[in-house]
């Protein structure tokens, strides 16, 4: 009988849903911009995060290392391009501070699973 998801991998999955449709959403609407620096960047980080997001929440690793890393890229990015976007399309320059702690989560996010992999020990 297969088990249900546990709370990191349903996260997981959420992040990745958010990070591939508003990726792919934000590089439509750059196609069609005359300032697509922005949405370039946007779609850029959420989609190449996405598909590592989604791994992790398929492959559900059980060290708390490693998904505190994973939680923090998936999170991090989330917030990195959704402070930007809403900046965008509001014109809320107050939002775009956000953005810097949101890539910076994310760097960490991947520097901690580095970690992860240095430290891994293999259970018997």
């Amino acid at each position: 009988m297969p088990t249900r998801p546990d709370w990191f991998s349903r996260l997981m999955l959420v992040f990745a849903g958010i990070l591939g449709a508003g990726g792919v959403v934000a590089a439509a609407a750059a196609s069609h911009s005359s300032d697509d620096r922005v949405l370039g960047a946007i779609a850029l980080v959420a989609l190449t995060q996405a598909p590592a997001a989604l791994a992790f929440g398929l492959a559900a690793p059980t060290g708390r290392l490693l998904r505190a890393g994973a939680v923090a890229i998936g999170g991090g990015a989330c917030l990195f391009c959704g402070t930007l976007g809403v900046s965008h399309l509001l014109g809320i320059d107050l939002l775009t501070m956000l953005a810097p702690v949101g890539g910076s989560a994310t760097a960490l996010g991947w520097v901690t699973v580095v970690v992860a992999g240095l430290v891994h020990r293999r259970q018997p």
